[in-house]
Formats: C-alpha cells, structure tokens, sequence
C-alpha cells in the first residue's frame, strides 16, 4: 500500500535516464490531469487493471499501453506474447491454465493472478475454465497438459529466465502472454496498447486466423 511496484520504478528510471519528464497520477485524477496538460504527453503508460478505464479517457491520439506489455518485450519474447493471446478465444471448459508469478509473495484481497484474472477469464469465455497457479521458481516441468500460460511481467526474474520460459512453451507447443496483453484483450483494447510498437494487432490477427484456418 502506498508504493510504486518495481516495473513502474523501472520504467521511471528508464525515462530518466533517457532525458525524458514523467507525471505520475493515479487513474482517478487522470483524466483531469489531462485536461491541465497544454501539451498532450507523447505516450501513456498504465496499470493493466485501469487499462480500459485509461483508454477511454484518453484521447485518440495520444499513444497508450501498460506496464507490464512494456515488460513483455523488455523482459521477454514481445512477438510470442502477441501471437499467444489470441489463444484465450480457443479455450474450451476442459482447458488447463498455467497463470505463472515470477515472485513468491502472500497472495492479498483481489490478487491480480490468483482472484482477477480468472474473474475476468470466466467472464470473457462464459465459464470458469481450469487454472493452475505457479510462483516463484516453481515453473513446471511439464508444460504440454496446458493450453495457454499466462506469465507476469517478470521483474523479479532476469530476460535470460523469461526467455528460457518462453522456449520451454514453445518446445511443448504451448502459447505463452503475459498479464498486460491478456488482460487488455479481454478488455477489448490490445490493438490500443500496441499502437506504441511496430507490431499492428489486425495483422497479427489476421496471420493466426490463417493458422487456424490452415490447421
């Protein structure tokens, strides 16, 4: 309570490190932050949990995304995550999960990876679909009983630890995302929060509905 997290602490440092000025305001004085700004900022960085609140109070043209969709291509595979979203429309009631923390921690009230994001699954698919849930580095070994892995943002773990996650999965042949990609597609706002990358979301869309196809 009352603290930055360490992503955001990084990307702070980052903008400083970088000549760059940040305002930090919580999402209920965002939009009237906004409004005091005689110049829009260049990019918005959010929590995943407001993303959808914070797309709809930002204009068109300022450019938004999340901290942890940041994190996914600082500390991961930015592609793969892309590409192992659109899995959650395929998921069926006899589909396991794995929702994986990097970090060992005393799970709170409204937890994001043990309470909300299978909240906002449930919701999203019409049923409660089968979740397991993995911490610190407790990853498993077997991955190939899962349909889809969804990983944190990883900042309590090393790039060189994600990615060799990440080629575990696709040894399996199991897609892998992250919190903030997950989440903002279930909102509806993905191809918003990648609007900052060179990725374009309808593309990447349109290749895995092919593969689909193909298949």
């Amino acid at each position: 309570k009352g603290r930055l997290i360490l992503p955001q602490v990084q990307v702070i440092r980052d903008l400083l490190d970088h000549n760059s000025g940040s305002l930090i305001v919580k999402e209920s004085e965002y939009k009237k932050m906004l409004s005091y700004l005689k110049t829009p900022p260049d990019i918005v960085i959010c929590d995943s949990q407001v993303v959808d609140k914070i797309i709809k109070d930002t204009p068109n043209t300022v450019k938004c995304t999340t901290f942890s969709i940041l994190f996914s291509r600082y500390k991961g595979d930015f592609e793969e995550s892309v590409k192992g979203v659109f899995s959650i429309n395929k998921l069926s009631k006899n589909d396991k999960i794995l929702i994986s923390e990097a970090c060992s921690h005393h799970p709170i009230e409204g937890d994001i990876g043990r309470i909300k994001i299978p909240d906002w699954l449930g919701k999203y698919l019409g049923f409660s679909p089968k979740i397991d849930i993995s911490c610190g580095m407790d990853y498993p070994d077997n991955l190939s009983e899962y349909k889809l892995v969804i990983h944190c943002g990883a900042c309590m773990i090393t790039r060189r630890e994600m990615i060799s996650r990440i080629e575990k999965c696709k040894s399996a042949k199991v897609p892998i995302t992250n919190y903030g990609m997950a989440i903002s597609y279930m909102f509806g706002v993905l191809d918003k929060v990648l609007e900052p990358f060179e990725i374009k979301y309808e593309i990447h869309k349109r290749k895995q509905d092919k593969t689909n196809t193909e298949k």
